[in-house]
């Protein structure tokens, strides 16, 4: 085809060379007019202008077969690696037997032809966790690598915070690691350090094959966005529908979250039950926040059909754009107004106030991109929780912040706020009287700072009677403490052994440094009855 272009670029140039030669000699012009003379220059300048033309046109057409001759090789390529899966995984993957008359039924792969390359490109990559099935909410936290800072920990020590056993037992957590970097999934996997949440089956982390996402290199740039954007939003649609996948079989609904979110207090119970009590099954969207893609419920029935939409149009448009096109696929009437069709919408879109959910994050997924969003409806949370502890003097090692003292934390009219605790730091609780305790209960961080919280801090009590510190059931301290509990992120909770009779201090002990300043924002101390 190279050669023949060639070819022709000689032919052109042949010409202008062979009429060059054909032009009447100077002595041929001395009988002529001086106007034809002109005409014969005019002719031409005209010939030599059209052959520059066809020259360009050669150059163009050669341009567009290099294009052509570009996409048969990849379209070769394709077909390439489509051989190399077997005809029985093949027949698997496009729904089809070997009968002749079956019909050829849609699939992901219409839309994402490349995952028929490799068998395992809908398989996890990284999978942590039990497989929880049957809960009544799945809870769906896509997560990617942020370059200034992450707040997975925080969000998940949220979530799980705010749930009570029962809860805990009707719900999973799903975060999906956004990253075909397999050993940075692990990574983060290895350093959520839940491992009492993933064993029981609340949380499980899983990350996408390597074979997943198509190539981004040829989108087209679209509304304005650049090509960065672009690509953010397009692979950010196919991690939704990854997840959504991932989630439909576990549960009667899927909420979506974000991976820089806190939770209010009761915020599962509050769901399920607002879900339950809905007067119809017609609804198709309940938002619990009115920020982006954070507190959206969806029934996991409805996500195949979400999925397949979401599909067909991933690299056109972001996510929310989608969401209103599917519901106005459902209930508008093109011959009707748009206060019509907003109208028909509401009865599929369902707000829920006061929300649920609030945006914490700064740093955007897309890199550099700085965002303080915040949802108006989330309200004033409270940064503090107080309760009728018994009367008992207290004192810390700590150096305290400002206003913000331990006795104000103790008798619930503030919290408390340190400075960086080092190995060896205390808060003592020494009780007036002697006194029996059931159990206790102590957070640290709050909404505003999710991260000042306690590591590696010890629970410890000091019996009145001092012959039960002998017991060599726990672990005693030189200066005569029972070692008793431990803060796991961020919060420390438990039942006291009856045993040990009237006790005349609890305190709590910093082992190791920590990295950042504390903050405790809920002391509970129940006396038994």
């Amino acid at each position: 085809m190279l050669k023949c272009l060639s070819i022709a670029n000689w032919n052109v140039w042949s010409v202008y060379f062979i009429i060059s030669f054909r032009i009447p000699s100077t002595q041929a012009f001395f009988g002529l007019e001086g106007d034809v003379v002109d005409i014969y220059q005019r002719e031409f300048l005209a010939l030599r202008e059209r052959l520059h033309s066809a020259e360009q046109e050669n150059l163009k057409r050669s341009k567009e077969l290099n294009l052509v001759l570009d996409e048969i090789k990849r379209a070769i390529a394709e077909k390439q690696a489509l051989r190399d899966i077997n005809h029985e995984t093949k027949l698997k993957l496009w729904n089809v037997t070997t009968s002749k008359n079956v019909l050829q039924l849609p699939s992901i792969f219409h839309h994402l032809p490349h995952l028929l390359a490799k068998e395992s490109s809908l398989q996890p990559a990284v999978h942590v966790g039990q497989g929880r099935t049957g809960v009544s909410i799945v809870m769906g936290v896509p997560s990617v690598k942020r370059e200034v800072h992450s707040y997975l920990t925080d969000t998940l020590s949220s979530l799980m915070t705010e749930l009570s056993a029962a809860e805990k037992e009707d719900c999973v957590i799903v975060v999906f690691i956004a990253e075909t970097d397999q050993q940075y999934a692990n990574s983060v996997a290895d350093n959520l350090k839940f491992p009492v949440e993933i064993q029981s089956g609340l949380l499980e982390v899983i990350s996408p094959s390597v074979h997943f996402y198509p190539d981004f290199s040829r989108l087209k740039e679209s509304f304005g966005d650049p090509k960065e954007r672009v690509r953010w939003r397009t692979k950010q649609n196919l991690d939704y529908c990854f997840l959504m996948m991932y989630a439909q079989s576990k549960g009667t609904y899927y909420v979506q979250l974000e991976d820089d979110i806190v939770a209010r207090p009761n915020y599962f119970t509050t769901m399920k039950n607002f879900a339950l009590q809905q007067p119809s099954e017609e609804w198709m969207i309940l938002e619990f926040s009115q920020l982006g893609f954070i507190g959206k419920m969806f029934k996991s029935v409805d996500l195949s059909l979400i999925v397949e939409f979401m599909l067909m149009f991933y690299k056109d448009k972001p996510i929310d754009w989608l969401l209103d096109h599917i519901m106005w696929v459902k209930v508008c009437n093109p011959e009707k107004d748009a206060k019509h069709c907003d109208r028909q919408k509401a009865n599929l879109r369902i707000r829920f106030k006061p929300s649920l959910f609030q945006h914490v994050g700064t740093h955007s997924s897309l890199a550099g991109k700085i965002q303080k969003l915040k949802d108006k409806d989330f309200g004033k949370q409270t940064l503090h929780k107080g309760h009728a502890n018994p009367l008992a003097e207290v004192t810390t090692s700590l150096k305290t912040y400002q206003h913000f003292t331990l006795e104000k934390a103790y008798l619930g009219e503030d919290f408390f706020w340190a400075f960086t605790p080092v190995a060896g730091d205390f808060i003592r609780i020494r009780f007036f009287t002697p006194v029996r305790i059931e159990r206790y209960f102590f957070r640290s961080g709050n909404i505003e700072h999710p991260g000042d919280k306690l590591f590696n801090t010890t629970v410890e009590v000091l019996p009145f009677d001092v012959s039960l510190t002998k017991t060599p059931k726990y672990h005693r301290t030189e200066d005569g403490f029972i070692r008793i509990g431990v803060f796991h992120n961020g919060l420390a909770e438990g039942e006291v052994d009856p045993t040990f009779g009237p006790l005349e201090a609890l305190r709590l002990s910093v082992i190791t440094d920590c990295p950042v300043w504390v903050i405790l924002s809920e002391i509970f101390i129940k006396k038994a009855e």
